[in-house]
Order: C-alpha cells, then structure tokens, then sequence
C-alpha cells in the first residue's frame, strides 16, 4: 500500500511539473505565426559545450527570481551532457544555488533537439533554434513557444545585439513582448526591460 501511495505522489509531482513547464496557464500568443512550427538548428557539440550565461527568458516557476544565471554544458563519455544551472535567488548578495540535469541530444537531430532529465521520469524537450556562426550567442526554445532563452558566452549583450535575436524570435513565431532581461550585474536590477526579483508582472 505505501509503494501505491509513492507511486501517486511521484505521478501527481510530475504532472504539476509538465503543467508549470508547459505554461497551461500563460495568455495566448497573439503572434500571427504562432503556429507555425519551430525547426531547430545543427549545433557542432563540442563548440556548443561550456559556459552561457543566461541573458533573456519568459519567466516561469523554475527560474523566476533568480540573477546571475548560467548554465554549463560539458560532453560525457556515453554521449550524454552534464547540465548544471547556477543562480542566486532574489539578490547578487544571496548565496549561488546550483542544479545539476543530465541530457541526451535526440538521435538524427544533429544535435538540435536534447531531452533533458529534470528527474527521473520527467524529460522535457529542449530546442535549440540559432547559434551564430562564432558560437556566441544562442537560442533555446520549447516546441510550445511558451518558453524561451536567450543566451550569450558574454554577461553582457548589446541592445543592438538583443533586438535581433528578439526578431528572430518574433519570426519563429514567438510572442516576444513576453522576454524579459535577466539581471546579471546589480546595475542592471530595476532597469526597464529587465525582471525584478520579488515582483510580479
């Protein structure tokens, strides 16, 4: 009976986890390009691995209020990616919380689409949509639109340089009025354009 009850809770976990990541709740996308799929990219790996630093997303449950994010990505010898996630929550002067993920880049997609391991037996599909030629900044998408990133090797990433990804992103069919900044540098808390740690939209 305890084993059956388990079972339940981990089953009734997931589900509130596909249902906070899948943003069920979130308006509609008013892009007319909204349905049109998105296709990703071939990645080269072993350029793709290191550190990005995580420049824009559409704020959801997992990341929300956190500053300074990053993540790291490095090969395993079975083919895998170690996936580690590193933040602070709510201020550059709180302690940095770390997640560690394991993904798998999904066969034929040449390495354009991973599934990545939040807990077992939750997977989620991430996309990656651009990378520039000189593997400095990139794109990551889920197939719904209704989550996204932004990513750069830099903290720092010009207005010039944000205002085109963001239009590849509207061009994707993304809702791009959604993006928010995330703070990576104290300077930067309060700005427009930039989510707040603590306050809700």
């Amino acid at each position: 009976m305890r084993t059956a009850h388990r079972a339940i809770v981990i089953v009734l976990v997931a589900a509130g986890v596909v249902v906070a990541l899948t943003g069920c709740s979130s308006p509609p996308n008013p892009n007319p390009r909204a349905d049109r799929p998105l296709e990703t990219v071939p990645v080269d790996m072993p350029r793709y691995m290191g550190r990005w630093y995580v420049i824009a997303n559409i704020p959801y449950f997992a990341e929300r209020d956190f500053v300074g994010t990053q993540i790291e990505w490095s090969q395993r010898p079975d083919g895998r990616i170690d996936d580690v996630f590193r933040g602070r929550k709510n201020s550059f002067d709180e302690p940095e919380t770390t997640h560690r993920f394991v993904d798998t880049v999904k066969p034929g997609s040449e390495g354009g689409e991973w599934s990545v391991q939040l807990f077992w037996p939750i997977h989620v599909t991430q996309l990656t949509l651009f990378v520039d030629p000189d593997y400095r900044y990139t794109i990551l998408g889920y197939p719904n639109k209704k989550l996204g990133w932004i990513f750069s090797r830099e903290p720092s990433m010009g207005d010039d340089v944000y205002r085109s990804l963001l239009a590849r992103l509207d061009a994707m069919g993304y809702d791009i009025a959604r993006f928010r900044r995330v703070p990576q540098s104290p300077e930067q808390l309060g700005k427009p354009g930039f989510q707040s740690p603590g306050q809700r939209e």
